[in-house]
């Protein structure tokens, strides 16, 4: 077996062959490639089911044997995706990161994102031992070649992990982590311009577990995590090669998670990025890749590839992933262990929340007023006025203009506003003047009302809100339809979804912190109810009473602990679990008040995704999202959102904007232009984004 470093567990997915014999194997693939054809099935199943060492083996027992060179064999009975990936597999590592390096700087352009994936991701050995093999395979220096090919900020970098010299030592020194986050601060957010050479010796040298207190530290001084300043401070390929540097100092396993996720999604697949991951960590990391990949992207990477690919390169790159994490029993104590301190890394109580709408600084209620009524009377609306106004004040102020609009004018604003703008314009402008409490009851009483139910929406609120969010909530409601909030919610919804709601809408969730002993025990009733327990103690009746109050009642940072506790005795990740074993309402609800649980704008993020994803747009969502998150988290939503999709929230509006306004009047000139031009080109103002966001 390919052997793992000194005190860790072997997390590869590809072992030694028992009872191994070069000789014999060398015989079987000449076997397999003599006379007319090969026989593929034969090559795949002997290659995918040795350890690189073995294949080194193999590869001398048939030149011994026949003297031929196995690889040039292998090449020329073999072609296209299916070829590459078995010769990458018969290269030792080092050789086979020579090569593609090599192949990214030959001939017309560079294969950038080549480069900062195997120079981003290596330890200090693979990299002395990748400049060896490159020596010797191709008689070339690659410092030498690396630095012909590229240039600027990204060249330096490049070179700095060309040395193999960042620190090892786990020994941290407080002083020095502190002196590393004034310095790149200094460099970069405190700086016009930008010290680039502070960013690279840091982000280049440093140890990891340094590093990782940096980005720590990082975050609670400026309260931005390290990659939002990179991103305003950085740009181009120098960018994407520090933000490969940081994701994979965070966990090497997550950064190619992201990196076969992105080969696959969409339409085609970069069967290159594939290929190299799928081999060069098949004997490395390859089960928490698993893990994390299943963890962050609701599916199994097996699963993705089995969809994505075809034929013997289908089945070579399934026999590399080694197992079905959606298949009973595909889960891994340790990669589950990881995956939480994932959870832990973005967890709320260590970010300090924030909205994109603030205050305005000199508010004078009484011009905004009269700014309001010119922008309204006379023929025509001046709809960027409104849209200037309302989305540049807070909540608090907005509530002041109504005041002296009314004090001014005799008139009320909100009915002089419903009457100037209409559908999805009128629907975000008038949200953003209702007072939370009353936005949020006005949503929950639509998503009851008529024929048929929004469920996604009452679980979307109550399960997110906080008590005091939720007892405002719950006067509102009564002030504003005559009807307590737990009766409407009874007459328009059944069974348990309905106790779980009225659960949420009591607004009782404990406050306090975690408690290790109830939480093993909280852990033990999930992995009962969940059916994955050894010994069930309990009638199913009173475990799924106690699993609902377990979630609807426990506090945050006490369910936290559930998960973890969970996660020790099932080996399980409790989200997974619940959506595999639960259905329907009951399922989705549970599943949202996990996801709030682990990540709160991260569950915002997702929302807002899906609301703009495939055709047509989901404005109810997007503008319930945008309008009720404005002042409490959008800023974290909108980091989750890029550090998970690859692109800000700014950017995809702006191409919902675009889209929606080909071929007809921008949303500016004109309120009767198609309501979906309208809230498109919004929200952006509700962000308060820059272009740089």
């Amino acid at each position: 077996m390919a052997k793992p470093a000194q005190g860790t567990r072997y997390r590869g997915s590809i072992h030694d062959h028992p009872d191994f014999d070069p000789g014999q194997d060398a015989e079987a693939l000449y076997n397999a490639m003599k006379g007319i054809g090969s026989d593929k099935e034969a090559i795949l199943e002997l290659i995918t089911s040795r350890s690189n060492r073995q294949r080194q083996e193999i590869c001398q027992s048939y030149k011994s044997l026949y003297g031929k060179d196995l690889i040039a064999d292998l090449k020329y009975e073999l072609t296209g995706k299916f070829e590459r990936l078995i010769v990458g597999l018969m290269r030792p590592l080092a050789y086979c990161d020579a090569k593609e390096i090599k192949d990214a700087i030959s001939g017309i352009g560079t294969d950038e994102k080549c480069l900062i994936e195997i120079l981003a991701s290596r330890t200090n050995q693979q990299i002395h031992q990748l400049v060896a093999a490159y020596k010797d395979a191709y008689e070339r220096d690659l410092e030498s070649d690396i630095i012909g090919d590229t240039s600027g900020h990204f060249q330096k970098m490049l070179v700095v992990l060309l040395q193999g010299t960042r620190e090892e030592d786990d020994v941290v020194s407080e002083d020095l982590v502190q002196q590393d986050v004034q310095d790149l601060y200094e460099a970069g957010e405190l700086k016009w311009g930008t010290d680039e050479a502070q960013f690279i010796y840091i982000l280049g040298n440093r140890s990891k577990q340094h590093l990782r207190l940096v980005f720590d530290e990082y975050l609670k001084t400026t309260g931005k995590p390290i990659e939002a300043s990179i991103r305003g401070e950085l740009s181009g390929d120098f960018e994407k090669l520090m933000l490969a540097v940081v994701k994979c100092v965070r966990s090497t396993p997550e950064y190619f998670a992201e990196r076969l996720f992105k080969a696959m999604k969409g339409l085609g697949t970069r069967d290159n990025t594939l290929i190299r991951i799928m081999v060069t960590r098949s004997e490395l990391d390859m089960l928490d890749i698993r893990e994390i990949f299943r963890t962050k992207y609701e599916k199994s990477l097996y699963s993705m590839i089995k969809n994505d690919t075809s034929g013997e390169y289908k089945k070579a790159l399934l026999r590399l992933c080694g197992g079905d994490d959606d298949a009973a029993g595909q889960f891994f104590p340790e990669a589950a262990q990881v995956a939480y301190q994932m959870w832990e890394l973005s967890a709320v109580a260590r970010v300090e929340m924030k909205g994109t709408v603030r205050p305005a600084n000199d508010f004078n209620p009484d011009a905004d007023a009269k700014a309001l009524r010119k922008a309204m009377k006379g023929l025509g609306t001046d709809e960027n006025t409104i849209i200037d106004i309302i989305t540049h004040r807070s909540n608090a102020q907005r509530q002041q203009i109504r005041q002296t609009f009314k004090s001014h004018f005799g008139r009320d604003l909100m009915a002089d506003l419903k009457s100037e703008v209409s559908g999805d314009l009128a629907r975000l402008i008038l949200g953003l003047m209702m007072p939370p409490a009353h936005y949020d009851a006005k949503q929950l009483k639509k998503a009851m009302e008529g024929a048929g139910t929004d469920e996604k929406a009452l679980i979307e609120i109550l399960a997110t809100r906080t008590n005091a969010e939720i007892h405002a909530i719950n006067e509102a409601y009564k002030e504003d339809y005559h009807k307590s909030l737990e009766d409407a919610l009874s007459s328009d919804t059944s069974g348990h979804f309905k106790r779980i709601l009225i659960s949420l809408a009591t607004g009782n969730r404990e406050e306090g912190g975690e408690d290790r002993d109830q939480a093993r025990e909280d852990a033990q009733v999930a992995a009962e109810i969940l059916e994955i327990a050894d010994t069930p103690s309990g009638d199913k009746t009173s475990l799924e009473t106690r699993f609902m109050t377990i979630l609807c009642t426990r506090s945050y940072p006490h369910l936290r602990r559930v998960f973890q506790e969970f996660i020790k005795k099932t080996n399980y990740d409790v989200e997974h679990v619940i959506k595999k074993e639960m259905s329907g309402d009951v399922r989705d609800a549970f599943v949202a008040i996990v996801q709030s649980v682990k990540n709160k704008p991260l569950f915002f993020a997702d929302k807002l995704y899906k609301s703009m994803k495939g055709a047509g747009t989901d404005e109810k969502t997007l503008t319930r999202v945008m309008v009720s998150r404005s002042e409490a988290d959008l800023f974290n939503i909108q980091q989750e959102f890029i550090e998970k999709y690859d692109k800000s929230l700014h950017q995809a509006i702006e191409v919902r904007e675009a889209g929606a306004g080909a071929g007809g009047l921008p949303c500016r000139m004109a309120h009767l232009c198609r309501a979906t031009r309208c809230a498109s080109f919004v929200p952006k103002q509700i962000q308060g984004l820059g272009p740089g966001l």
